[in-house]
C-alpha cells in the first residue's frame, strides 16, 4: 500500500502526472509539454497536451489523412497496452489502490492524449491544510 493516506488530493494529482509524464518520456520518447491528473472518485484522468513527437507529427502530416491518423494511434495504443503493467503499478503504488482498468485514446489534430484508470475504491487522502 502506498503513502496515499498521507498526501492531499492535489499531492496525489501532482504525482500522478509525474509518473505519467516520466512514462512518456521513457516509452514514447518526449514528455508532454502540459499534463494535468483529476481524481474524481474512483476514476482517476489524466490529460497530456503537447505528445506528439516530430516524427509522429511528419507521418499525420505527409500520408493521407486517415492513414496517418490511424497509424499514431495504434502504435501509441500498442506502446500503452505493452505498458500497462508500469502504469498500473505506478498508479497502485501512488493511490494506495488496485487498478481495475485503463482507458487511452489520442488526439492527432490537438495532440491531446487522456488515459483513463478505472480503480478497484475510492483513494484515502487528507484535506489540505487551510492557511
Amino acid at each position: 500500500m502506498g503513502d496515499a493516506a498521507m498526501r492531499t488530493l492535489g499531492e496525489l494529482e501532482a504525482a500522478i502526472s509525474e509518473g505519467v509524464s516520466h512514462f512518456e518520456r521513457d516509452y514514447m520518447g518526449r514528455g508532454p509539454k502540459h499534463i494535468h491528473a483529476h481524481l474524481l472518485g474512483d476514476l482517476l484522468v489524466v490529460r497530456l497536451q503537447g505528445v506528439l513527437t516530430a516524427a509522429e507529427q511528419h507521418l499525420v502530416k505527409s500520408l493521407p489523412a486517415e492513414k496517418g491518423r490511424s497509424l499514431v494511434k495504434q502504435v501509441r495504443s500498442h506502446l500503452v497496452e505493452t505498458a500497462r503493467p508500469v502504469l498500473e503499478a505506478m498508479v497502485q503504488e501512488v493511490t494506495g489502490v488496485e487498478v481495475l482498468s485503463l482507458h487511452h485514446d489520442i488526439s492527432t489534430a490537438t495532440g491531446e492524449e487522456v488515459v483513463l484508470f478505472t480503480l478497484a475504491g475510492l483513494p484515502d487522502f487528507r484535506k489540505a491544510r487551510r492557511n
